[in-house]
């Protein structure tokens, strides 16, 4: 069961296969492993031991960021990703990452980026389109139309609490015009925009 798995330079946590989300581009379609990993489709949730064990094996000065993110959303088990983020801050000081679709607020029913500061470092958030309208139609979120008005309320949420917020969309996806209404709504955000390369 693939775990921890490395991707460039950075050692990556694969702890959920759940998602709120549908996409109609998402990797989990088309592949079963991302960098150098192994598959990623898991037995079972690990439980936090599981995943604290797991850094053992793995020489952690190699890397230079720890990533949550797999094939799932990470913050359908954000209570545990806190206590396994603690385990790391503690033992190997890394800054640490969480790639998300921003919809955590949905998902836990509180407001999970005030917990953020002291554990997680970045939060880079999918943005994937400017369009409210069209953004659903690509997400096809089980939370419906209220989904995109909640992840810029928790990007809004993450820059309050004085994260590092990284906006994302995809190369090639949307049109240069509509990249920069995404940046616009970054600037206003005080978010950083990236527009991500395309994966096949």
């Amino acid at each position: 069961m693939e775990i921890l798995y490395k991707v460039h330079n950075n050692l990556y946590v694969n702890m959920t296969n759940k998602c709120p989300f549908a996409c109609t581009f998402c990797l989990r379609q088309t592949m079963d492993r991302i960098g150098e990993s192994d598959r990623l489709w898991l037995e079972r949730e690990p439980d936090v031991n599981e995943v604290i064990a797991e850094f053992d094996k793995w020489n952690m000065d190699d890397f230079g960021e720890v990533v949550f993110c797999g094939f799932g959303e990470p913050t359908e088990v954000w209570d545990k990703i806190r206590e396994v983020a603690a385990y790391v801050k503690k033992t190997y000081n890394k800054p640490i990452r969480i790639n998300t679709n921003g919809a955590g607020n949905l998902i836990n029913a509180r407001d999970i980026a005030a917990e953020m500061p002291g554990l997680i470092d970045t939060v880079s958030i999918s943005l994937n389109d400017p369009d409210k309208d069209e953004y659903h139609k690509l997400v096809r979120s089980r939370f419906g139309d209220k989904t995109f008005d909640a992840m810029i309320s928790f990007a809004n949420e993450c820059v309050k609490n004085g994260l590092h917020v990284v906006m994302t969309t995809v190369d090639t996806t949307i049109s240069h015009e509509k990249e920069e209404e995404c940046r616009k709504i970054c600037d206003k955000i005080g978010a950083e925009y990236r527009i991500r390369p395309w994966e096949s």
